[in-house]
């Protein structure tokens, strides 16, 4: 039984390291989703400081990397499908998961604070929330990300294509409006929709501008450096270490303190994290370990927009239905849940014709593959079907 369609995903012929990457990110911002869904039900996570800490370590870098990431492939998806269906791709990818998955966890939300109070933290979900998914992204939690994402990349493909505008105006640009973001943050500014798009629109850039180098495989091959890895190391526990004495300190930003009191360190902070994370990357796919990675990176995004709900409800169930609240036990069963399940869902939603939870054109190659494959279908059964068959 291949749950989690693992051969056909290795077998691929994808740019392995960018999976890595991705599977990287995924499990860091998958642990601070672990975290906060845990916080505030009378669970005793003072007693543990070391995952505030782990949480708080690795908080810097974990969504930046997804915007160079996505940076990084635009100038190839341009080329292959032009402004109009690169557009259209993103409304499909990303637009599309953003509002099935963001009504349903709002619906959820609503739901649960309405009839049972005690399983949810949040009192700031109700009708106009479902609106916000759009317009207000912050109020919608972890969607913001989806947001920012699609409009970072409708404008800067707009820039790219239309106004002729080069990769490196555009990290000039980039930072002109990273500085307007942190204008805003510092006199209490709210530019709603605007806020995220300011703030990672340099990330993205950054990705195009560095992508004719990753994207080279002689440059790709010197950059799978221990070397590099050696120097970049110690700069980047240095700053994770300064930046998150910042973030343990009590303040009403939280995790976001730095990212808001001082934009510019976590800029840096950032930047250098993600060329590690890279640097990890090309190092995994030249000895070819933790095969495991790619497969989680393949699916980061539908484990993304699932991760919340699944973390909600494997928490209600194993804190108020099985009664276990050992700390440790639960950060990694839920962090696990909300890393896994959802690569399940999504192959049983393509199996079982709920494509269009993820897309509005049907994958019907790729929904075929599924149906034949032995995604859902143990050992015994198939040895069974072969005996018949013979």
């Amino acid at each position: 039984m291949d749950l989690f369609n693992s051969k056909f995903i290795l077998n691929e012929k994808r740019m392995r390291w960018i999976d890595y990457d991705k599977g990287i990110s995924i499990i860091l911002v998958g642990f601070g989703h672990c975290y906060g869904s845990l916080t505030g039900f009378g669970l005793h996570l003072s007693s543990y400081p070391f995952f505030n800490y782990f949480g708080a370590f690795f908080f810097g870098f974990r969504m930046p990397l997804f915007f160079i990431i996505s940076g990084l492939l635009i100038g190839k998806s341009l080329n292959k499908k032009g402004l109009g269906n690169y557009i259209g791709d993103r409304a499909n990818n990303i637009l599309l998961p953003l509002l099935t998955w963001g009504i349903l966890e709002v619906t959820l939300l609503i739901a649960m604070s309405r009839w049972f109070p005690g399983l949810t933290n949040t009192g700031r979900v109700g009708p106009k929330t479902y609106l916000f998914l759009i317009t207000n992204p912050d109020v919608t939690g972890h969607f913001w990300y989806l947001n920012a994402l699609f409009f970072v990349g409708t404008l800067y493909a707009f820039l790219k294509i239309k106004l002729k505008v080069p990769s490196l105006a555009q990290v000039v640009l980039g930072l002109a409006l990273f500085s307007s973001y942190a204008y805003l943050y510092a006199h209490n500014i709210s530019a709603g929709i605007l806020n995220h798009v300011f703030e990672y629109y340099i990330f993205f850039a950054v990705g195009d501008f560095i992508s004719k180098f990753l994207m080279d495989e002689e440059y790709r091959q010197k950059l799978a450096s221990w070397k590099i890895f050696v120097l970049l190391l110690p700069v980047f526990l240095v700053l994770q270490y300064y930046c998150t004495g910042f973030l343990l300190k009590p303040n009403p930003d939280g995790m976001h303190y730095v990212e808001h009191k001082m934009p510019f360190l976590f800029l840096v902070e950032a930047l250098v994290g993600c060329a590690l994370s890279l640097n990890c990357s090309f190092l995994l796919q030249r000895y070819g370990r933790f095969a495991w990675l790619r497969v989680v990176g393949y699916h980061s995004l539908f484990i993304y927009v699932m991760q919340i709900i699944v973390m909600i409800l494997s928490r209600v169930f194993l804190v108020n239905m099985l009664h276990i609240t050992y700390v440790p036990a639960l950060i990694m069963l839920v962090w696990t849940a909300g890393t896994v399940l959802p690569i399940f869902i999504y192959y049983f939603s393509l199996k079982f014709n709920l494509w269009f939870l993820y897309t509005f054109r049907k994958p019907k190659e790729f929904v075929v593959h599924v149906k034949k494959a032995n995604i859902f279908r143990p050992k015994w059964a198939l040895h069974q079907q072969q005996l018949q068959h013979d």
